[in-house]
Formats: structure tokens, sequence, C-alpha cells
């Protein structure tokens, strides 16, 4: 095979240098790098050759031409795989790639310690009204420190939308550290699985109910967008808390508005938004019982270095005939199996 024969390319930047020194290290393999603002004469012949394409921008740092949808698709003719960065993949049409024969894969896994830190982190700030009395602090002369009591989450329950890899290691935590009782809402996983990641399988509306915390940590899909609105939010307890490092998208922000105002729940933490970032006039970042974070719980030093890791090892392993360990449309394999033995002359096995 001639050298670099298999050809791969990124927009902006990637998770992290280490996933170029690997790739780099492969003489067989060419990386090129696009930016947002890059010519059409450009990036038209990297499109146009490109086996894999690595998106490691978020959704809205990413600019609409280089999301993943029917007219990339077109413009790429050679690509096989599409790797998004992280566990989500929100710039990701997998419909799309799956009619073209194009695998998606990402990094699911990668910084679920990072993620799940940052969920615990707002769940115990929210708990002490820590942000609320920072806030007053800055802002009033006498602070009156009863009027700021806050609760324990010892022992408390808290209610898991998604139990994989992240929601996985809250449960872990939030047992093991505070022993708290933990319940899961997740369609795709038994009792005896969610069970086995330290949480009892409950019906959505059940776990609302029941929940002193509820922490969205499912992927945005068909079925998750819109899953969380007024609804749902008037299921939720008075002295409730809605934590979400998920997606923006899933809860609906208007709704999450209205609750707050009418004090139908205690309060937020919000790391995903429908736009990101937020602007400082943004509606919910007026609530001092709310928590905001621009899209950072899995932006860590390990996290990056890990994810960039996974992506680089997947990408080569691909390319090496293997079959990857996450592929998100997994019936496009036989199509994308033919495709790649045409473009490289061996099956992937």
């Amino acid at each position: 095979m001639s050298v670099n024969s298999k050809r791969v390319f990124y927009v902006k930047y990637l998770a992290h240098q280490i996933y170029a020194d690997i790739l780099g290290a492969r003489p067989d393999v060419r990386l090129d790098r696009l930016e947002n603002e890059s010519a059409e004469e450009i990036y038209t012949p990297i499109l146009r050759d490109a086996h894999a394409y690595q998106i490691g921008a978020a959704r809205d740092e990413l600019a609409p031409h280089f999301h993943v949808d029917e007219n990339l698709l077109r413009r790429a003719p050679n690509l096989l795989i599409v790797s998004s960065n992280g566990a989500g993949f929100d710039p990701v049409d997998v419909d799309a790639c799956t009619k073209a024969g194009v695998l998606v894969v990402n990094q699911s896994g990668g910084n679920a310690h990072s993620v799940a830190e940052h969920a615990l982190g707002m769940l115990l700030t929210l708990s002490k009204r820590i942000i609320e009395a920072d806030r007053a602090l800055r802002r009033d002369h006498d602070v009156n420190r009863n009027s700021l009591m806050g609760t324990e989450a010892q022992g408390r329950t808290i209610g898991i939308v998604g139990i994989g890899n992240v929601g996985r290691r809250i449960a872990e935590l939030c047992k093991g550290l505070l022993g708290m009782k933990v319940l899961a809402y997740d369609p795709y996983l038994s009792a005896t699985e969610i069970a086995a990641r330290s949480a009892e399988k409950v019906e959505l509306n059940d776990l609302l109910h029941r929940s002193d915390y509820v922490s969205i940590n499912c992927p945005l899909t068909r079925e998750s967008r819109g899953m969380i609105g007024a609804r749902e939010f008037s299921l939720m307890q008075p002295h409730a808390y809605f934590i979400t490092t998920a997606r923006g998208f899933i809860h609906d922000e208007g709704a999450l508005l209205d609750a707050l105002r009418d004090k139908r729940i205690a309060g937020a933490g919000l790391d995903v938004w429908s736009k990101e970032p937020p602007q400082p006039e943004h509606p919910l970042l007026q609530f001092d019982n709310v928590l905001a974070s621009p899209h950072t719980a899995g932006v860590t030093r390990e996290a990056r270095e890990n994810m960039g890791k996974i992506a680089a090892e997947q990408i080569l392993g691909a390319f090496d005939g293997q079959r990857p360990p996450r592929i998100i449309n997994p019936e496009v394999w036989p199509r994308y199996a033919n495709r790649f033995q045409s473009a490289f002359g061996i099956a992937p096995k």
C-alpha cells in the first residue's frame, strides 16, 4: 500500500495533540487540518479524498458546512468513517451516514470520570447553596447566613436518566461516597444490568417524582430530544434539583425557566445549552439558584488526552480492518465493509 494512502481530516482543533502524534507515527496515514474559515478551493479536495473525519469541535463551534449531513457526504465520496469527539455526536446526521455507507463512531467513556465529577460537584454546590452564598457575599453588605440554609445530600435519592459510562460513574460516586439511593431510567438496559450499575430501574415518571436530584446523562437522539419538558418538570418535587451534563435540546429551556420562576423546583445545574455558549443575558443565568458552565464538564486535561488517544487508536484500528468498539450505527457494517474493501483491497474483520 502506498505511503499516505489513508486520509484523515479535522476542523479547527483536536481533543489533544496525542491524536496527531499517534497518527503521525503511521507513514500510511495523512492528517489534514481545516479551519471554519478555510476557502472552498482549500477544503474541497480534502473532503473529496478523505477516508475519515475526526470531529473535535462542539456543535456550535463548527461551521455549518462542516456538519456531517447529506451535503457534506456528497462532497466526500470516499469517506468511510466519521469519528465524533466524546460521547455525543450532535453535528452528525447518523441516518444520512448510514444511507451513504459511512460508519459513525464516538469516544464514549473517554471523559466519563470528568463529567461524573462535574455533575457531583454541581449536586453538592446546589445542595449547600454555595453559589447562592458566593453571589450574596459579592452583592450584599449584610448577608444573613440562616437565609442560605442548605441540605445534606447524604442518604437522599438521585435519579439518573441514561446510565451509560457517565451515569454509571455518577451512580458509583453518589452511592459510595454519600450513601445515596440511586434510581435510573434507561430503556436500553434491563433491571439486572442497571442493578449491576448500582441503581434501581424505574420508569421516567417515577424517577422524576421520587428523586431529590435528577441528572440527565443520555445522548441527544430522536428519542431523547425534548424528553424533559413542562410535564416532566411538573412531576419533580419542589425541593428537587435538575442537573444536566448531557446535551442541549434534551430539556426544554423555556419549560425549565417557568419551573424555576414558579419555584416548582429548587434549582438547576446546567452544563449544556441549546446555543453554546449562552449569552450573559440568557434568562436562566439570571437566577441565583442556577449553577452554570459552558459545556466544560468533560474539559479536563485527563479527559482530553484520553479521548484523543481513544479516537486515534480507534481510527487506526479501523484502517487496519478491525471492527471499532464504539459504533453508533452498527446496521451500516455490511455496506461499510464493502466500501472499505473497494478502497483498500482488504475486507474488515
